[in-house]
């Protein structure tokens, strides 16, 4: 098979770049990874070289450009699917993609107001009343997911699946905010902080030097 490359941008701040990764990792793929640094006048026009978004992250396998972190992931599904990417139980699947698209495509404020930055600690900045209000639902669906499917594992739903990597930047975002959590919910934060993984990423997003100002305070 034809090898995987993975166009990633700054580990520090890219959320989008990080949930492809760890997915890929998570499941014992191998895979190239281009590192585009974002936040310059030319970072637009490398990635046009790769997708036609413009936008990372973007997967290269044999001739087939895919872009956007979930339509990645769905991808990766069907060309491996003897791994674990959804839950095998159809409830819990239909929970975990529903789950994956609600992050994918929501939390706006939170998104808006505590951008990703593995590097910085910034205790209580950006707790607007509706980043608040994003902080509460992400808080519901974990409480649910382990409530109902997590049984088996530590994992939102036991084991890992594409879910917990469309989560793992909120994680990251709820320990350089300082976010108070329930019991469960700063279990699963433990959960996805002990991965060998992801203290990789992290790792490397606080090596790089590239600053983007609108993602500091």
């Amino acid at each position: 098979m034809t090898a995987l490359t993975l166009v990633i941008g700054n580990k520090n701040y890219s959320s989008w770049s990080l949930r492809p990764w760890l997915a890929m990792k998570q499941l014992g793929l191998q895979f190239h990874e281009t590192q585009i640094i974002l936040g310059s006048t030319e970072s637009a026009d490398q990635i046009r070289q790769y997708s036609p978004s413009a936008k990372v992250p973007v997967l290269l396998h044999d001739h087939q450009i895919v872009w956007d972190s979930l339509a990645i992931c769905e991808y990766l599904a069907e060309l491996f699917p003897s791994l674990h990417w959804w839950p095998s139980n159809q409830t819990a699947r239909a929970f975990a993609r529903s789950i994956s698209a609600e992050m994918h495509s929501g939390f706006l404020n939170l998104r808006q107001n505590m951008p990703m930055n593995c590097r910085a600690k910034y205790p209580g900045k950006g707790l607007t009343p509706s980043v608040q209000q994003d902080i509460d639902r992400i808080m519901a669906i974990w409480q649910e997911a382990r409530q109902k499917f997590g049984f088996d594992g530590s994992f939102l739903l036991g084991q890992f699946t594409i879910a917990d990597a469309f989560f793992a930047p909120v994680v990251l975002r709820f320990v350089t905010y300082d976010v108070q959590l329930n019991a469960v919910c700063q279990s699963y934060v433990d959960t996805i902080l002990a991965l060998p993984t992801v203290q990789e990423w992290i790792a490397a997003a606080k090596n790089e030097e590239a600053v983007i100002p609108q993602y500091e305070f």
